[in-house]
């Protein structure tokens, strides 16, 4: 179990914090801690939380998360920006939302690294900490193991992002399911993941069908097998994920293995290496859909 401690400042806002916590609270493996100076928290909405005032231990594989809160509100002392540099120095992941890059700031975590925060701070982020790399415009950015997202319902996709990172696609797109949200995982890319970008649907068959396509898109599938585990016939299968996706199983599964094949030639895969890999005989079918 991974845990992810939520560091909360008064005015925080609920949906910074309830976002991304109803993500990790449906994903599997995490345990939910919520950090504070003080253990009633007043939130911007009105409603007090509570808190510990001690953190518990972590380790490089837990998650700190700092939710943002009501312009020019949010404080922290010493000691708790000194844990959160501390965790990310250890080599855990450190992420904000909205405001709560103005934390990550002041803990010295964005200096020479590319952040953003909602539109509305942008600028004053870039005036406080001219040594970070501001990024406009985009719904969350990663790097170094410190993710910044834009805020408000940003949150949930940078969550999402990080269940993506940890779990693979797949399960970040059945926690958004579950959640009855669009499956975005993009920050700062300029096109979404195929297995997200195709989910902006409610069928729960092509969903479960869509399941088995990204966990072996490289190996054979044969419509009758994806049917019958979805309990439908054929062309039922076909005609609801046509309709969902702009597409037939074969077309998505034929996407899924050229998006990654690009990955792989992009990072030193020659073509046939990379045809090979995501389950073409050779690479004549990948030369011809990449010319598509």
């Amino acid at each position: 179990m991974s845990v992810v401690v939520f560091v909360l400042t008064p005015q925080v806002h609920l949906l910074d914090l309830a976002g991304p916590a109803q993500v990790f609270s449906t994903a599997p493996g995490y345990t939910l801690r919520y950090v504070a100076e003080s253990p009633a928290v007043p939130t911007w909405q009105g409603v007090v939380l509570q808190a510990d005032l001690d953190w518990p231990a972590l380790t490089p594989d837990d998650l700190v998360v700092v939710p943002g809160w009501r312009d020019g509100y949010g404080f922290f002392r010493t000691a708790t920006l000194r844990r959160i540099a501390e965790h990310h120095a250890a080599g855990g992941t450190v992420a904000s939302v909205c405001a709560g890059a103005d934390a990550l700031g002041r803990a010295g975590l964005l200096d020479g690294r590319r952040c953003t925060t909602h539109h509305d701070l942008q600028d004053v982020l870039a005036r406080s900490y001219p040594r970070s790399a501001l990024v406009r415009d985009v719904l969350y950015v990663s790097d170094d193991r410190v993710v910044t997202s834009a805020g408000i319902a940003s949150g949930i996709d940078l969550a999402l992002h990080l269940v993506a990172l940890r779990h693979g696609p797949a399960v970040a797109a059945r926690v958004a399911r579950e959640m009855v949200v669009y499956a975005r995982r993009n920050g700062d890319e300029l096109q979404a993941s195929a297995m997200l970008r195709h989910r902006a649907h409610l069928s729960d068959v092509v969903h479960r069908v869509q399941d088995r396509i990204d966990a072996s898109f490289a190996e054979p599938l044969r419509l009758a097998e994806l049917a019958a585990g979805a309990d439908v016939s054929e062309r039922t299968l076909t005609r609801l994920f046509s309709a969902a996706t702009g597409r037939t199983p074969l077309r998505y599964q034929q996407l899924l293995r050229v998006e990654r094949a690009e990955y792989l030639i992009g990072h030193g895969a020659t073509v046939e290496a990379a045809a090979r890999a995501v389950g073409f005989g050779d690479a004549r079918m990948l030369r011809r859909l990449r010319a598509r």
